[in-house]
């Protein structure tokens, strides 16, 4: 979705959405709470549900060096990876809302809550979210020699060939998998989906032709768009990428509605008193202001998402039920 502080962030899955009262994400029980004017009196705890080195940690650490700089205070990185992001999701809804644990969120929070019966943790109800913190698309990509330039060539292709184009994913149940799925509920095609472990290895098989299609981030495909071993065919986003000025939205390439992102937010337990919600919002919404966070934002090909707590749950809203409707539509069982 389209994450900016005074639009809306919940445009995508235009088809799959309907109006409906979205729900508090602020346990009544926490109101009456209050924050202590010395908060963070210790060390805050920034619980990453995935193994050091990924994407998801990088911004991790940076956000926390940079709150730790906004707020005079420490935060630190705990990686508690399993399970898809389930094991740390799963850790940051059961420890106590006191604002010394949170949990940086990224699109498996939502896409693997919406697809895996074992995921055993509710986005909704579980959690009150602080901030979001930047926001950015997929890319489609296609092997060289597969002969579509474009989505509607590849839908058109695919329509041919029920079956017969192979997309390779970082794995069942994530954003890489679930953006497929929409795509054939969509499009009324079907592709068969190879789940891998992890976007790198389906890449290089797409290089190879084992395999004709993937999505994944701009940074991570890039290389191999530049020397010419894959070709990009759209961004997931309903607006063109900065960072690919020259390749086509979902809109521009006939598939409106459809607006995917992966998103970066900062999650905190059910019951965080809203005094702390706050505190950390305002930091978090400076945190993403400052210029060297900025230039990293652009060499990461994401933006900046500053906004209210409300904001980020509407958009965890939007994005968990859109995704659940994805799977109930594609009768996906993924265990």
């Amino acid at each position: 979705m389209n994450a900016k502080s005074t639009g809306t962030l919940s445009r995508r899955h235009a088809m799959l959405l309907s109006a409906g009262a979205v729900a508090s994400f602020v346990a009544p029980a926490a109101m009456a709470q209050s924050a202590p004017a010395s908060y963070p009196e210790r060390a805050v705890k920034i619980v990453v549900p995935f193994a050091p080195g990924a994407g998801t940690d990088a911004m991790a650490r940076l956000v926390a060096q940079k709150l730790g700089e906004v707020m005079n205070a420490t935060f630190v990185v705990d990686n508690k990876a399993g399970a898809s992001g389930a094991i740390g999701t799963q850790f940051v809804a059961q420890a106590p809302g006191d604002g010394y644990t949170l949990l940086l969120a990224a699109s498996p929070f939502t896409t693997v809550a919406a697809s895996l019966p074992s995921a055993n943790y509710d986005p909704l109800r579980q959690f009150a979210p602080v901030g979001m913190i930047a926001t950015g698309p997929l890319v489609w990509a296609a092997n060289s020699q597969l002969p579509v330039s474009n989505m509607k060539e590849l839908v058109k292709l695919a329509r041919q060939k029920p079956g017969a184009l192979n997309y390779g994913s970082a794995g069942a149940g994530g954003v890489n998998h679930l953006v497929l799925e929409l795509l054939k509920a969509r499009t009324g095609t079907f592709i068969t989906h190879i789940p891998y472990r992890g976007v790198a290895p389906a890449t290089m098989d797409m290089i190879g032709g084992q395999i004709q299609l993937v999505t994944g981030t701009i940074p991570a495909l890039l290389p191999f768009i530049k020397n010419g071993s894959i070709k990009p065919l759209a961004v997931t986003s309903a607006k063109r990428s900065s960072a690919l000025p020259d390749v086509p939205s979902m809109t521009e390439a006939g598939l409106p509605g459809i607006d995917v992102v992966n998103y970066f937010a900062l999650m905190a337990p059910a019951g965080t008193p809203p005094a702390i919600i706050t505190a950390l919002n305002s930091a978090l919404n400076k945190v993403v202001a400052l210029p060297e966070v900025l230039a990293r934002f652009k060499a990461d090909a994401v933006e900046a998402a500053p906004g209210s707590p409300a904001l980020l749950g509407h958009f965890i809203e939007a994005d968990y039920r859109a995704w659940r409707n994805v799977v109930k539509t594609q009768n996906l069982k993924i265990e």
